[in-house]
C-alpha cells in the first residue's frame, strides 16, 4: 500500500484493536483515550440497546422509499392530515442565540486550526453569530475525524482550544470574547462507523457522534447553561426523526447533567422525502424542535436520484439551477419558512461557498454575489445562512442583520405554508458537455482530497478556461451531484446541446481521462509522485462511482473505507 494512502488513513493498519468495554472494540487513533473512556462506552452500549432495531428499520424504510420510486415509480408524497399539519402547535421557547440574525460559518470539526479561524473574528472584525462545527459533508468521515471533532469542541467550549504548524510557524489560539454559538452536525443515519462495534457489529456513525458530542462538549455545555444544538443530516422521515428524539430522550436519561439541560435541533431539509414532511418533522421532534434548513446540492441530488429511471426528469446542468430563479425551488424554499415561522421554529438557508481570491476584482465580484442571495434568502423569511470562510463572513451576514434592524418582519401571508403548496418538477436549462466536464473534474478534485482524509476542498471547475472566478469550497454534497448528475446523463444518453454529441461510457472516460491529465499537467514536474497518484486512482473511484448510480446504487461514498477506495482506484476501469 502507498505510503500516502496509509497516512490518509490516519491510523495505520498495524494499529489494534482497543477496548474499555466488555463489548465494545474500536480501532485505537489519536485521541482515543480521551473520548473513548469507560464510562462513554458503557453509554455509547447502552443507547446501540436502545436503537439498533430502529436504526434497521429506518435504514430498511429508505430503501424501500427509493425501491418504489425508481422500480415502480411511485413518487414520494405527502402524508394525510394529522395533528401536525391541521391543529396550533409551537415548538418550545428558543434560545436566544439561535434568534440571532447573521450567519453560521461552516467548518471540519475535526481540524483545530480550522475551527480556531472560524471561532476568530473575520477580516472586518466581527464574529460569526453561529458555528456549524462539522463531522459530516466537510469531514474525512472517518473514527479518528470523530474523536478529533469530540475533542476540539470540548476545548473550544472550555475555552483551551489551540492548534500549531510547524511546517508553517503559525499557532492558533482563540481570540478574548463571546464566543459564536455551536452547531454540532454528525454524521447521518445511513452510515455506520466500521471501526467501533459493538458485539461485534458496528457501531451507527450518527449515534457514535452524538453520542460522544453529549457526553464530552455537551457537559461542558450544559454546566455553563448553554443549549446544546444539532444539525440533524440526511434526515428523511417522521419514523427517523422520532428516533433522533428518542436518542436524545435517552441521553437526558442516562447523563445527570443533561437532565435539565437544553437539546435542540434544526432538520436538514436535503431528500426529496423530507420536503413533502417538514412539517410533520418538525413536529416528531418534540421538545427538541428548533427549526428547518434548506440544504441546496444535497436536496438538488435527491432529486435527481428520485428521478434518475425518469427519461422526462434529466436536469440540466446544475451550476444554472439557481434557487432564487427556479420557480418549483423558490416555493419548497417558501414553504420550508412558512413552517416554521407558523410554529415559532428557526429557518435557516443555504451557503456561499466562494473562496478568498489573490485578486480583488473576484472578491469583490464574489462579494456582490454572496450579498444578492442573502439578501434574497433574508427577504424569504430566513433568519440566517451559512458561509464557508471567513474572508466573506460580513458580505454574508449583511443582509439579515441590515433587514432585522429595519424593523421589516414577515408578513402573516409568508407564515402560511398552504399559500405555498409542494411541486416536483425538471428544471428548465441546457444539457452540455461543459457542464458534464465541470462535474468529472470537481470530482476528480474532490475525490484526491477525500484519499487523504479531507472532506471539503476548494475547486475551480473552469480552471484554465477564460475568464475570472473564486474557487469553491466542496464538500461530499457536491460530489454526489456531480456522480448523479453524469450517472443519470448515461442513463439515458443525453444529447449535448452544446458538442452535439450523446452521452456515452466512452465519452465519459474520454473526459475524466482529458481532465485527470490536464490537472497533473498544472501540477508540473516537481510534483510529488503521490499527489499524481491520487489523481490517478481518482479516475478509477470516480468511474466506480458514476457505474453505481447507473445501476441505481446510491451509496454513498463515506461508507468506503479507504482501503477499499484504494483497491477500486488501482482496479480495471468500471464504467
Amino acid at each position: 500500500m502507498p505510503r500516502w494512502l496509509i497516512e490518509a488513513q490516519f491510523v495505520s493498519i498495524e494499529l489494534g484493536i482497543m477496548s474499555n468495554h466488555p463489548r465494545v472494540q474500536y480501532r485505537d487513533v489519536p485521541g482515543a483515550s480521551e473520548i473513548l473512556t469507560p464510562d462513554f462506552l458503557a453509554f455509547l452500549a447502552s443507547l446501540d440497546d436502545a436503537m439498533r432495531d430502529q436504526v434497521a428499520a429506518v435504514r430498511s424504510a429508505r430503501a424501500e422509499r427509493l425501491h418504489q420510486a425508481l422500480r415502480n415509480h411511485v413518487p414520494p408524497r405527502s402524508l394525510p392530515s394529522s395533528e401536525a399539519t391541521s391543529e396550533p402547535w409551537q415548538v418550545p421557547a428558543m434560545p436566544a442565540p439561535l434568534l440571532l440574525p447573521g450567519i453560521e460559518i461552516s467548518g471540519p470539526a475535526s481540524i483545530a486550526s480550522m475551527m480556531v479561524q472560524a471561532l476568530d473574528p473575520g477580516p472586518e472584525g466581527e464574529r460569526a453569530a453561529g458555528y456549524l462545527d462539522d463531522d459530516e459533508d466537510s469531514g474525512g468521515h472517518s473514527l479518528a475525524d470523530t474523536v478529533a471533532a469530540a475533542q476540539n469542541r470540548k476545548a473550544a467550549v472550555e475555552g483551551t482550544l489551540s492548534a500549531e504548524d510547524p511546517q508553517r510557524g503559525k499557532s492558533y489560539r482563540v481570540e478574548p470574547g463571546p464566543l459564536p454559538f455551536f452547531m454540532h452536525r454528525e454524521r447521518g443515519l445511513y452510515l455506520d462507523e466500521q471501526q467501533v462495534t459493538v458485539d461485534g457489529r458496528p457501531i451507527a456513525a450518527s449515534l457514535l457522534g452524538i453520542a460522544a458530542t453529549l457526553f464530552h462538549c455537551g457537559r461542558s455545555q450544559a454546566e455553563r447553561g448553554e443549549s446544546i444544538n444539532f444539525y440533524l443530516p440526511k434526515t428523511e422521515s417522521v419514523g427517523e426523526v422520532r428516533l433522533y428524539r428518542a436518542v436524545f430522550d435517552h441521553a437526558r436519561a442516562h447523563l445527570p447533567y443533561l437532565a435539565d439541560g437544553s437539546i435542540r435541533a434544526i432538520l436538514l431539509v436535503e431528500s426529496l422525502p423530507a420536503a413533502f414532511e417538514m412539517e410533520e418533522m418538525l413536529f416528531a421532534l418534540g421538545p427538541y424542535a428548533a427549526g428547518l434548513n434548506a440544504a441546496r446540492w444535497d436536496l438538488k441530488a435527491s432529486l435527481i436520484e428520485y428521478a434518475m429511471t425518469n427519461p422526462a426528469g434529466v436536469w440540466p446542468d446544475r451550476f444554472d439551477v439557481d434557487i432564487k430563479t427556479t420557480p418549483f425551488l423558490a416555493n419548497l424554499f417558501r414553504r420550508l419558512v412558512a413552517i416554521c415561522l407558523r410554529h415559532g421554529a428557526v429557518p435557516i438557508g443555504g451557503m456561499a461557498t466562494a473562496l478568498p481570491s489573490r485578486d480583488e476584482a473576484v472578491n469583490q465580484q464574489a462579494a456582490r454575489a454572496i450579498q444578492a442571495d442573502k439578501e434574497w434568502e433574508a427577504r424569504q423569511g430566513f433568519r440566517r445562512g451559512w458561509v464557508a470562510h471567513i474572508h466573506h463572513m460580513a458580505a454574508a451576514a449583511r443582509p439579515f442583520v441590515e433587514l432585522e434592524k429595519s424593523g421589516w418582519r414577515p408578513s402573516p401571508e409568508m407564515a402560511d405554508p398552504a399559500n405555498y403548496p409542494l411541486r416536483i418538477e425538471t428544471p428548465t436549462g441546457s444539457i452540455t458537455e461543459l457542464g458534464t466536464r465541470r462535474n468529472l473534474r470537481t470530482l476528480l478534485e474532490y475525490l484526491e482530497g477525500w484519499l487523504r482524509g479531507r472532506g471539503a476542498k476548494g475547486i475551480d471547475s473552469m480552471a484554465g478556461r477564460p475568464g475570472t472566478r473564486p474557487a469553491l469550497m466542496e464538500d461530499l454534497a457536491t460530489a454526489r451531484i456531480s456522480v448523479a448528475q453524469t450517472a443519470q446523463r448515461l442513463l439515458h444518453e443525453s444529447l449535448c446541446e452544446d458538442s452535439g454529441r450523446r452521452h456515452s461510457p466512452i465519452m465519459v472516460k474520454e473526459i475524466l481521462a482529458t481532465e485527470c491529465d490536464d490537472i497533473i499537467a498544472r501540477l508540473g514536474d516537481l510534483s510529488e509522485p503521490e499527489l499524481r497518484r491520487r489523481y490517478q486512482y481518482s479516475l478509477g473511484i470516480a468511474l466506480r462511482w458514476i457505474r453505481n448510480y447507473t445501476e441505481l446504487d446510491f451509496r454513498s461514498l463515506g461508507s468506503y473505507t479507504r482501503d477499499e477506495l484504494a483497491t477500486i482506484g488501482r482496479g480495471p476501469d468500471a464504467l
